[in-house]
């Protein structure tokens, strides 16, 4: 599910409040296959909650893709995926929750601070290719793997949207013979409709690692069908790329799939190059402040009047600690929100003196009643989550 907002939004009038028992805090989003929502599981973890259109409910193929993805999807137990908790395919509506990631896309990553450095996009290779290792090792291709499918979690990158993206778009585009996926970060296989294997996930890996070196897509901008030709008739600029990255990259962007790196390949070049026991820092650096401090950057939330940075991150020191501390650290990304809450209020993006500057008080669209209501709803999430509103979440689907 793409364009998730990037502030808590108070719940509307036609947004559920309970999902299969699941309380809904808060609108995170919506996209293509429909809403995402802020709940928690009874144990206190915080999930996203993805409801599925009523349209796409509706169709039965839609249903029936949608259970089985969702169960290859339950078997990924991977250290840099959004692990699938919950789920009904047969729900009115159907649904499914999954863990709640704090931390910003690596499209907005990349399009607040520019381009990352080389030590950083070798350790995202390196987390993302472990993701896609996980994800095919249950039987699924992700078909659609993007700078806004990867999350910028404290510890590295988290993979989302694995296997769900077909279900939602196997009605709608297969009828008509149009590809599935995002034309930027397409492989040349998907362009050409032309067999999709783990190979074509490998090629938009090398697209996504290119975009986080260079601050753009590598195949450029432009029409779909302008795009797609270039992706399979021209080769990728990698010259700008810099030095270190090119042969990796390259094997990568292979145009022949059985050509490309191995996932194994990638980790491994991506360990040698980074050398041992680089990896703490070298995310660090890229998801916390760099005066040392662990203050997170302007990740976390959008920057503007009043912008101040969340409280420092605590980066795991290995992946296998994920799952043991999945709530721990939920709780901890649930109380950063507190600090982008307060400084955005229940305005997106608008800053402590946005609604000053405007002639009227933040949280005030020109009626009081209006901002009552906002601090209203900000305070009940607040109190099921402690300070959790205003976080920067990407719940995927």
């Amino acid at each position: 599910m793409q364009h998730v907002t990037e502030v808590f939004q108070p719940l509307q009038a036609d947004d559920p409040r309970e999902v299969a028992g699941y309380r809904l805090a808060a609108r995170l989003g919506a996209g293509g296959m429909g809403r995402v929502y802020l709940s928690h599981t009874r144990g206190g973890r915080p999930v996203a909650i993805k409801v599925v259109r009523p349209e796409l409910a509706d169709d039965p193929d839609f249903r029936h893709r949608f259970r089985r993805e969702i169960t290859a999807a339950q078997r990924v137990r991977g250290a840099y995926t959004a692990e699938l908790i919950d789920a009904d395919a047969d729900g009115v509506p159907p649904w499914l929750a999954t863990l709640y990631v704090p931390g910003p896309s690596l499209a907005d990553a990349v399009r607040r601070r520019g381009p990352l450095p080389v030590p950083a996009v070798l350790w995202l290779m390196a987390g993302v290719a472990e993701a896609l290792q996980a994800i095919h090792g249950a039987g699924i291709v992700h078909r659609d793997l993007k700078p806004s499918n990867v999350l910028l979690a404290s510890d590295g990158p988290r993979v989302i949207d694995f296997g769900i993206s077909l279900a939602a778009d196997i009605s709608s585009h297969t009828a008509t013979g149009a590809a599935i996926g995002t034309p930027q970060f397409m492989a040349p296989e998907q362009a050409t409709a032309d067999e999709v294997t783990a190979a074509t996930d490998v090629f938009a890996l090398g697209q996504t690692a290119a975009f986080a070196a260079l601050g753009r897509p590598l195949y450029g901008d432009g029409p779909s069908a302008t795009i797609l030709y270039r992706i399979v008739h021209s080769e990728p600029a990698l010259s700008e790329l810099p030095e270190q990255l090119r042969p990796l990259i390259a094997r990568c962007l292979a145009n022949d799939p059985a050509e490309r790196a191995t996932l194994a390949e990638i980790v491994e070049s991506c360990r040698e190059q980074l050398g041992a026991g680089a990896e703490p820092a070298v995310w660090r650096e890229v998801t916390a402040g760099g005066d040392g401090s662990g203050a997170a950057s302007g990740f976390c939330s959008r920057p503007g009047p009043g912008y101040r940075p969340c409280p420092g991150c605590r980066p795991r020191s290995h992946p296998g600690a994920h799952h043991a501390s999945d709530r721990a650290d939920a709780r901890d990304g649930a109380g950063r929100a507190a600090d982008q809450a307060e400084t955005f209020g229940g305005d997106h993006g608008r800053g402590r003196d946005g609604g000053r500057a405007a002639g009227r008080r933040p949280g005030v669209d020109g009626a009081g009643r209006v901002g009552r209501r906002r601090r209203r709803d900000r305070d009940r999430v607040r109190s099921r989550f402690g300070t959790a509103v205003g976080v920067l979440v990407r719940g995927g689907g």
